[in-house]
């Protein structure tokens, strides 16, 4: 026990006295976490319209008044029909609403920029919702739940929970265990009384305290800045993260004795992990849309499984019962990456 503690001391003091990887470590995650908070949306608030009406009546001069109150346009007000191409073509607009008058009833066409399609069909719903709209009937009822705002934040907050600890934890991991094999002090431990299990652990503690000092910081910024509702099974989500926490640092710890270069251990944990993470595990695009193939693949990335655990938590306030199947996926990925990374730790230490 003296010795593991003494390993723990020795790799926490090369973290504290790393300052610049100490500031990344515990910055990047605040950095990241804000900026698809706040700066990346999927939201469209600002769509540019103008309206083309060839007789001025009262339902025209009502749809025309919605346009200007609506939130999400920005009314330009009235176009002459010649101008249409050009609006459109010189970036002015983003849409171009057509109404005529013929025998008290309003025809309509919505004529939009596609140049991006999330604008444009965004552009085509509000449109279509106002034309539609009929103050002489009740409007439906709509119920939106979970995220009644329809904010983004609620929707990225878990995925990059997910981003951030499966780059953060393996690279940390790799890059550390990889230095004490190009300065020698990897050969020094090997040969010394210690088991290579005791070096592992001795290595892997510390990095997982950073890591929950990370963890703590994230979910007090995704409930108090980002305004998520603080789940009703609080220990459910800490209890996930540590074992997604442990995972990350056994796939670093594999990355470790597979390489022999820092340069070699981040590009490898960059680019394996970086870009599946964010193309494959649904934290951006949804995997239901993706090719049957693709859908398969996703299943060996943990960050997919650990993101769809948490939004039923965080977002949608689950109980642990519902992520029984995310959960025993993660656990038995940790299990089986760490004995591997053991294992060829052990094997190389020979």
């Amino acid at each position: 026990m003296a010795i593991f503690k003494s390993l723990v001391n020795k790799e926490a003091l090369h973290i504290v006295r790393d300052t610049r990887t100490m500031v990344i470590t515990l910055l990047m995650p605040v950095v990241l976490l804000l900026l698809f908070g706040f700066a990346i949306s999927t939201e469209v608030n600002d769509v540019r319209v103008v309206a083309i009406v060839d007789r001025h009546t009262d339902m025209t001069r009502e749809i025309t008044e919605r346009l200007r109150v609506n939130d999400y346009i920005t009314f330009q007000g009235l176009a002459a029909p010649g101008e249409v191409d050009s609006l459109l073509r010189c970036g002015i607009t983003d849409a171009v609403l057509f109404l005529r008058s013929d025998n008290g009833k309003i025809s309509s066409q919505v004529v939009v920029d596609a140049a991006n399609p999330i604008n444009a069909q965004a552009a085509t719903g509000y449109l279509q919702s106002i034309v539609e709209g009929n103050p002489a009937h009740s409007p439906a009822l709509t119920y939106t739940l979970y995220n009644p705002q329809m904010k983004s934040a609620y929707n990225f907050v878990p995925g990059i929970l997910g981003m951030i600890f499966i780059l953060i934890c393996a690279i940390m991991t790799s890059v550390s265990i990889v230095r004490e094999k190009e300065t020698g002090t990897m050969d020094l431990l090997l040969v010394s009384p210690i088991k290579p299990t005791t070096i592992i652990l001795g290595k892997l503690v510390p990095y997982f305290l950073l890591s929950c000092i990370m963890l703590a910081a994230m979910l007090v910024m995704s409930y108090t800045v980002l305004g998520l509702p603080v789940s009703a099974s609080v220990i459910s989500v800490v209890a996930l993260s540590l074992v997604y926490i442990v995972l990350s640092l056994s796939i670093g710890l594999l990355v470790s004795t597979l390489v022999d270069t820092q340069l070699t251990a981040l590009i490898v944990s960059a680019v394996m992990f970086m870009l599946p993470v964010i193309m494959l595990s649904g934290m951006i695009f949804p995997i239901d849309n993706m090719p049957a193939v693709l859908q398969g693949l996703s299943n060996i990335i943990p960050a997919r499984w650990y993101i769809e655990a948490m939004r039923k938590l965080m977002i949608q306030q689950l109980d642990f019962s519902h992520i029984a199947t995310e959960a025993a996926v993660l656990a038995s990925m940790t299990a089986i990456f760490l004995l591997l990374a053991v294992r060829k730790f052990t094997l190389s230490s020979r």
